[in-house]
């Protein structure tokens, strides 16, 4: 009890510090504050905006202290169009999780069966009932990401591969189950819960609605802006503690298991020693967006759909639209966008650098130096699919001429040291 108000209390005094801007509930009203009042490099703006433009982005809004600083909409997108926010809508559920549990209408650490009934898997009863709320908000169900509908919640495509806790992998079907979950422990749907818990309180905009097995969040960009906004304040809105169990929320943006640091309650995160993507099983050192300040939290969903948080900078950014790659989370954009960002910020950009290890780029081909090593490297697509594999000794040419346009690593190996590079194929 001692150490949830000692959170309050520190959650409190930063949004005190902070100053924080809240927009109206009601209307248009939003105040604004300009680059030149930040002291930013306006000259860098238009660069942003044609290369969010030229990445078919439709809205972007970026925040300082819950003030607007940019606000740009692209092609025939408004202020007033809605959009879904894909997998970047895992972050309402997560939060609404929490809003249950300091209600007392659940507990993350209990089976998932309790709320689903049994037999929603079709593991054994004994391998069911090692499943967790907790393992649904993680990615650690142990459910075979593999199957042929990685989003189907039919209990014949929810199959057992590994323990509970012992396995992360990014799959949709046990989280949408999460609204089942919300729903049986507190007796209200999906969207009756968004209204008394987000958009009565905050202003917020937008709804669920269900496609195929998923449930889809729809709103417009502003309303995901406001709920950066309550998440950079800890869950407060203009004085009002919505989410008082502050154990939860810091929980939420933390790394929640040892498997994949980068990830938290459904929220991405940066500052970490390395990371995990979707659709594969590798470990990637390093920080998942290196060009963004190290305590950014990130709702990251399909086509480019993102939420950025930093308190620490007092930075919101939001983007709407979609992505030139398929990836089910376009990481990769969003460090792009943190990097241009720097520029119109005046900050300097993050930069790979290896004392030991080079990788020079041509239109046509990528030469791998690493003097007096013998190494083993893996090629791997944007989403982790391995392309190729090869060994060399201190130099080796690989050639992309056939490669697609994209994003590639380059993971490369010494027996001792692992080195992963980005290549971009234009």
């Amino acid at each position: 009890m001692k150490y949830t108000l000692l959170l309050l209390l520190i959650l409190t005094n930063l949004v005190a510090k902070a100053q924080i801007y809240f927009p109206p509930n009601t209307g248009n009203t939003w105040a604004t504050i300009t680059p030149a009042e930040l002291g930013w490099c306006e000259d860098q703006i238009p660069e942003l905006l044609t290369f969010l433009e030229s990445n078919n982005t439709k809205a972007f809004i970026v925040l300082k202290n819950g003030k607007i600083v940019i606000e740009n909409y692209f092609g025939t997108f408004t202020q007033d169009s809605l959009w879904y926010w894909a997998s970047a809508g895992k972050t309402l559920t997560s939060y609404l999780v929490g809003i249950a549990q300091q209600n007392g209408q659940l507990s993350i650490n209990d089976l998932s069966s309790s709320y689903l009934g049994t037999g929603w898997t079709s593991c054994t009863a004994a391998q069911e009932n090692n499943i967790t709320v907790r393992n649904q908000l993680t990615m650690t169900s142990g459910l075979d990401d593999g199957v042929a509908d990685e989003y189907c919640t039919l209990p014949s495509c929810l199959q057992y591969l590994a323990p509970a806790g012992t396995r992360w992998a990014y799959h949709n079907g046990p989280y949408t189950l999460l609204d089942g979950v919300l729903e049986g422990a507190t007796g209200q749907t999906l969207n009756g819960l968004v209204f008394s818990a987000l958009k009565q309180p905050t202003g917020m905009d937008g709804f669920f609605f269900q496609s195929g097995y998923n449930n889809v969040y729809l709103s417009t960009a502003r309303s995901m802006a406001r709920f950066g906004i309550l998440m950079q304040n800890g869950g407060n809105w203009n004085g009002n503690q919505l989410m008082t169990d502050a154990n939860y929320y810091q929980e939420m943006i933390s790394p929640s298991q040892n498997l994949n640091n980068s990830y938290g309650y459904l929220w991405w995160l940066n500052g970490q020693s390395s990371y995990m993507i979707p659709q594969a099983q590798i470990v990637i050192p390093g920080m998942m967006f290196p060009n963004a300040p190290s305590d950014v939290y990130a709702a990251i969903g399909r086509d480019g759909q993102f939420l950025n948080v930093s308190p620490s900078e007092g930075l919101v950014f939001i983007r709407m639209g979609n992505a030139p790659d398929n990836s089910l989370v376009p990481f990769l954009l969003n460090d792009q966008i943190w990097e241009k960002l720097n520029y119109v910020m005046c900050t300097p950009v993050a930069e790979e650098s290896d004392e030991n290890f080079w990788l020079n780029q041509t239109a046509t081909s990528v030469r791998i130096n690493w003097p007096g090593k013998a190494f083993v490297c893996e090629i791997l697509g944007a989403e982790g699919k391995r392309i190729e594999t090869f060994s060399s000794k201190e130099t080796a040419d690989v050639s992309t001429s056939l490669w697609a346009k994209g994003v590639y690593f380059v993971k490369c190996s010494n027996g001792h040291e692992i080195v992963v590079k980005k290549v971009f194929v234009r």
